[in-house]
């Protein structure tokens, strides 16, 4: 594992949900009270941000080549030529005080997110998946949902309840159904909140620790593997990028902190790099729903 480098120092408000994109060979993500949508490209160093228009948790692929990005008011294409944002699904018209967050694709091409209680109080959240009928609500109760992420088989789905401070395991069909949910693991109190998961080709999970300085690694049975330590506390989400899928790209925030601490974590809300040496799983591409 190589040293962790700071590619952006951005300053993300909350920066979260990194995305590779292989046609592009770059690295999307979001900052999700900034709010804006960034992109980095390793190659040139070229750097770029969209301003959003309200609060975005996240950014996927589309099989059209477009992109989809999970907002406060619902689900949107996003046109990152123009800098438009067009609705495509209101996702709980029910629930104002509510915001999308963590999002993920999966290998059949599902959109699976979260929303949250935006004052992260309320367990009015739930974990959805787009389909060809639209949203639904797979997973219900949380006030702060991350993830989800899957095994390499694609038969468990990881789903992470932030505050109660678990990662949750599903036994997942290829429609979607989850059944058997499951602690998988179980941060300690005082060791930070897991953030968001994705997982390597050994079936392995890692996760952000939000106030925990970390990003962690955990085998397919739950036991602590790995960590790759970061400069800044709030570690929220890795992506695997590059040809080999071997580097880590990781968002981080500062949201949390008080001016004195963030004096003494001036990178926090940059963009962080590692070398790792097994790979991760491919992104995958919204294919349904749209």
């Amino acid at each position: 594992m190589s040293e962790v480098e700071c590619v952006w120092p951005v300053g993300a408000v909350l920066g979260e949900g990194p995305l590779w994109s292989a046609a592009e060979q770059a690295v999307w993500f979001v900052d999700i009270k900034g709010p804006a949508i960034h992109r980095y490209h390793p190659a040139s160093g070229q750097r770029r941000s969209w301003p959003a228009p309200a609060r975005v948790g996240f950014v996927a692929l589309t099989r059209d080549g477009g992109m989809l990005a999970g907002l406060k008011t619902g689900l949107h294409r996003f046109n990152p030529e123009t800098g438009n944002f067009s609705l495509l699904h209101v996702v709980e018209p029910h629930a104002p005080n509510n915001r999308l967050n963590d999002g993920f694709v999966d290998s059949e091409g599902f959109l699976w997110f979260g929303s949250m209680d935006d004052t992260e109080e309320e367990p009015s959240g739930a974990l959805y998946q787009l389909g060809h009928e639209g949203c639904i609500r797979r997973d219900p109760g949380y006030v702060v949902t991350n993830g989800p992420a899957e095994s390499p088989d694609g038969r468990t789905l990881y789903h992470t309840d932030t505050l109660a401070g678990i990662i949750y395991a599903f036994d997942r069909a290829r429609s979607g159904q989850l059944s058997n949910k499951r602690v998988f693991v179980r941060i300690p109190a005082g060791a930070g909140y897991p953030d968001g998961p994705i997982v390597d080709v050994e079936g392995c999970v890692w996760t952000g620790l939000f106030g925990g300085w970390a990003l962690q690694r955990f085998s397919p049975a739950g036991k602590l593997l790995d960590e790759v330590r970061l400069p800044c506390s709030a570690v929220t989400k890795a992506a695997f990028a590059g040809d080999d899928l071997k580097t880590l790209y990781i968002t981080t925030a500062h949201v949390a902190l008080s001016p004195e601490e963030r004096k003494q974590q001036p990178l926090a809300g940059g963009l962080f790099r590692a070398r790792i040496s097994v790979p991760g799983l491919p992104q995958g591409i919204v294919s349904h729903g749209l």
